[in-house]
């Protein structure tokens, strides 16, 4: 099994990832995640906008997935912290995220990733992350 596909399987073992209905494009090392709309992400109705907690889980995904591929673990990274900015609105359609390592060591990651709908360029979100990467943590 290759890491794309262990990826695969570790998401589809994971509950919130199901219940998101979470997606994985994977071209090598570089990963596309999907978060396919459903009414249940809308939290604000007026607007029709995705719930802040939906976006910053899905980046939080994310950002865990592409540490996991481009890592050797064996299971995935655990959150050291997390920090999450919200700069539009998310409309009610699909969300897309990618995500950066910037630096992988022994015991850490430090990780970015943003989400976007219609144009990569304008981004809806953004998170830095630290994981915990060392095997024994």
């Amino acid at each position: 099994m290759n890491r794309a596909e262990e990826l695969e399987a570790f998401l589809d073992r994971t509950p919130f990832a199901q219940y998101l209905g979470l997606r994985c494009e994977i071209m090598g090392d570089e990963m596309t995640t999907v978060l396919p709309f459903q009414d249940k992400f809308i939290g604000n109705a007026a607007i029709k906008a995705l719930h802040g907690g939906c976006t910053g889980a899905f980046l939080e995904l994310t950002a865990m997935a592409q540490v996991f591929l481009q890592s050797e673990l064996s299971r995935p990274p655990k959150p050291i912290n997390i920090t999450i900015d919200y700069l539009r609105s998310a409309k009610g359609e699909d969300l897309y995220a990618r995500a950066i390592v910037h630096k992988l060591g022994r015991r850490m990651a430090s990780v970015r990733a943003e989400a976007w709908q219609a144009e990569r360029e304008k981004p809806v979100a953004a998170l830095q992350a630290h994981f915990l990467v060392a095997e024994n943590g």
